[in-house]
């Protein structure tokens, strides 16, 4: 893979005669891209002075492009111009045919993944003669062969491309989750977890870095959000179906929740067979596969092409054929600036976790039916629909991540208090409102993927990261999966004084992760400050270093 090259601005030709200036007007610059061009660059249209604009920055480009076999290399020109309208209508055509489906893809995983938790409201567990306990150790190895598959499958996805190997998995895992309905025993269910974690594990982040192929950087987290509305829409989706399908209990002798894998199975499995159709490989891979002459005309072709390359040059550095060798899994693992998202990762959705994976089974235990048990999981997943969207449209306008990050504990915080001060004999209507307040959250996720990608700075780099950021999130959910325990049941009490002391945590943890980053884009201040004008100029020119570790380039925060 060739080195990255320079992030060079409009004015970069007057930075370079001034070696007073700094690359940044203040330490919080993202990068140098995202510094002077965000204030004087239209959000779409092509626009003079891009980064291409200098011929031999362009050719320095082009030939990188060329040695990777990048698959939009013949559509690239510095020299092409379009308008704003033109560029949102092939956006607007992007988002019907892209993440539209993407959203679709994703409701066929969270359907498999968490129907288990309204199975075990029908008499699941006793039927297999297990207890909670039981339940958390399936889940925990559930979680476990998640976390193992990630990163095997993100380089497989990497080499192969997610447009063929995405559609396989899930084909693959939508058979398992649906031969969920013969189950009879512990040791069978034990199975059936393992391989489902195996085969989902590797779908959001293969899913991340396909959507990256087609979205500038600033798009990015809003149609993450937009995604990641698929957890609230599957809840509330999710119940209503299982209401009703739980009340087939008795035909044919299959138990409720029998009916509920086989029927999901079979319609996850649909959709992964449509995926085959429904993903082409790229922007410029639309035809064949019953997508007929192609999706898109050349125009089209052009501006998708070279709207992303100037966003982010980075981006044609590998083709989407191209494994991640070795070396390159060695760089990224060592890229030690990420790690403080990664540990992000790890702890900020522990809190609300556990509280949503019981819900169901908390409420039937305090007396709710079967059936109203599931409806009033409802009303919680439409509010955290709402904050989802609401949190990530406020971190996109003032273009912070941390701060606006941190409010998904800071909510979770006054309701945990709630629950861990509440009196065993209170209503339960009262513990019902202090549980869904907790879980209408807003949830940071689409954030935080959106921040790691965007410091990881390479293809290369963001396929590897993808998968730790997600690992360690799972790593989390591990973590949350076996903090309430069978003996604490069912207002799990203990519990919520851990959640309580995580959460609190994190709130810090987020401002720490803040100034970490600003540290050490004053660092790179600095070093870049220092250097004349020749001494820049060497450094684009020959610098081994990549990606974030570039010191032309400002960690977003």
């Amino acid at each position: 893979m060739a080195t990255p090259a320079p992030y060079l601005p409009p004015s970069s030709s007057k930075e370079l005669n001034d070696k007073s200036l700094p690359i940044s007007s203040s330490p919080s610059t993202e990068s140098i891209l995202d510094s002077d061009l965000e204030k004087s660059n239209p959000e779409y249209g092509s626009y003079p002075g891009h980064i291409f604009a200098k011929e031999e920055v362009a050719d320095y480009w082009r030939n990188i492009y060329e040695k990777a076999g990048y698959e939009g290399r013949h559509r690239f020109d510095p020299n092409f111009e379009w308008s704003a309208e033109d560029e949102k209508k092939v956006r607007r055509k992007i988002d019907i045919r892209i993440i539209a489906w993407a959203w679709m893809m994703f409701l066929a995983l969270d359907l498999n993944r968490r129907n288990i938790n309204r199975a075990i409201t029908d008499k699941m567990l006793p039927e297999l003669k297990m207890n909670t306990n039981d339940f958390n150790y399936g889940q925990t190895i559930f979680l476990l062969s998640f976390l193992s598959a990630e990163l095997p499958s993100g380089l497989i996805s990497k080499k192969v491309g997610p447009d063929r190997w995405i559609p396989f998995i899930i084909v693959s895992w939508s058979i398992v989750s649906a031969a969920q309905a013969a189950l009879t025993t512990k040791t069978g269910y034990y199975i059936c977890r393992c391989l489902l974690g195996l085969l989902m594990g590797g779908f959001i982040p293969d899913t991340v870095l396909y959507l990256t192929y087609w979205y500038k950087g600033n798009e990015l987290p809003t149609r993450l959000a937009w995604f990641w509305t698929v957890l609230s829409t599957c809840n509330i989706l999710g119940s209503l179906v299982a209401a009703g399908v739980l009340q087939m209990r008795g035909i044919h002798g299959w138990s409720g929740w029998q009916w509920l894998f086989l029927i999901e199975g079979i319609i996850t499995g649909t959709v992964g067979i449509l995926s085959w159709v429904m993903m082409p490989a790229s922007p410029c891979q639309t035809a064949g596969r019953g997508r007929g002459k192609g999706w898109f005309t050349e125009h089209e072709e052009l501006i998708m092409v070279n709207r992303l390359l100037r966003d982010d040059p980075s981006k044609g550095d590998m083709n989407n054929r191209q494994a991640v060798g070795l070396s390159g899994l060695i760089k990224s693992f060592s890229d030690f600036d990420l790690w403080p998202t990664y540990l992000i990762g790890l702890t900020a959705y522990i809190p609300p976790s556990p509280v949503g994976t019981y819900l169901s089974l908390i409420l039937k235990e305090l007396g709710f039916s079967t059936f109203d048990a599931n409806l009033l999981a409802i009303p919680s997943q439409f509010f955290f629909l709402v904050n989802l969207l609401i949190i990530t449209k406020v971190s996109q306008y003032f273009k912070e991540r941390s701060i606006v990050s941190s409010s998904s504990n800071v909510w979770i915080f006054p309701w945990l208090v709630g629950l861990v001060t509440l009196k065993p004999n209170s209503n339960l209507w009262l513990r019902y409102s202090l549980l869904t307040g907790l879980l209408s959250y807003p949830y940071c996720h689409a954030i935080l993927v959106a921040w790691n990608s965007k410091n990881s700075n390479t293809v290369r780099t963001r396929a590897v990261s993808a998968a730790l950021y997600n690992m360690f999130v799972q790593s989390g959910n591990i973590i949350a999966t076996n903090i309430y325990r069978d003996d604490d049941k069912p207002l799990y009490r203990r519990g919520n004084k851990v959640l309580l002391g995580i959460c609190s945590f994190n709130i810090v943890l987020f401002y720490l992760v803040k100034a970490y980053y600003i540290f050490r884009n004053k660092q790179r201040d600095k070093v870049w400050n220092a250097m004349s004008a020749q001494e820049r100029m060497e450094y684009i020119a020959t610098t081994k270093d990549e990606g974030a570790k570039r010191l032309d380039f400002r960690f977003a925060h």
